[in-house]
């Protein structure tokens, strides 16, 4: 459900069309998807959210943190390949994985440790991504940052150089934000377009998680020596 201000307009801009594949490089997808909200007691604010495909070589498809489940998005990635893992990310995001593991019992679930005992939701996991141990070294790297606030799995997809983080680096644009108490948070997290960051969000996280579901969005960055990588965040 859209969160709207009294005169009938929704809070934050989507990304659409969304539950649409939007080819990004070769073997590479994005699907954007509906709003989800996320904050503390009755004070919650919405946020878009973003799934990031991948098809390895073998031609099996990774699907990183699902968006909303739909037996017609569903029907339009197969005809990309088959569906065969399923990526939590962090602890915050993973709320649309177990629906999309029902749907598609073979896929298999990859997550962060201590998800399954944060999840405010059932979740099973088949395996857990762990230090640099990609489960497809030949197509992805893998990097877990491990910390005290927020556990990620950082996958770099090597033959596009593409880089997909979730939490680690935020760069909401301000302009699709029409809460003006929202667009100051974000500012004052430093998570607004066009120097999104993370570290400063993590401690107010650290607070707020235990009271909430999962949250997301989606962004671009400039990393490194102006290396530009596309950075995929969702809502669970």
């Amino acid at each position: 459900m859209l969160h709207r201000h009294a005169n009938g307009r929704s809070a934050l801009d989507l990304y659409e069309p969304i539950n649409v594949l939007k080819p990004v490089a070769s073997d590479l997808w994005i699907v954007d998807g509906s709003e989800i909200r996320f904050g503390l007691g009755w004070l919650k604010f919405p946020f878009s959210t973003r799934m990031t495909i991948f098809r390895l070589r073998s031609g099996e498809l990774v699907l990183h943190s699902p968006v909303a489940y739909s037996p017609g998005l569903r029907s339009a990635i197969e005809i990309l390949g088959p569906i065969r893992y399923l990526i939590a990310p962090n602890s915050l995001h993973y709320w649309w994985v177990p629906d999309w593991k029902a749907a598609v019992p073979a896929a298999k679930v990859l997550a962060v440790r201590g998800l399954r005992r944060r999840a405010k939701r059932r979740f099973d996991v088949d395996t857990l991504l762990v230090g640099r141990n990609s489960p497809w070294p030949d197509d992805i790297d893998l990097l877990v940052v491990r910390g005290d606030m927020l556990t990620e799995a950082v996958l770099f997809h090597r033959r596009t150089r593409t880089l997909i983080l979730t939490d680690l680096i935020e760069n909401f644009e301000p302009s699709r934000i029409h809460n003006w108490l929202f667009r100051f948070l974000l500012k004052l997290a430093g998570a607004a377009d066009p120097d999104g960051e993370g570290p400063r969000r993590h401690a107010v996280e650290l607070f707020w998680a235990p009271y909430s579901a999962p949250i997301g969005g989606s962004s671009d960055a400039r990393l490194g020596s102006g290396t530009r990588y596309r950075l995929a965040r969702t809502m669970v």
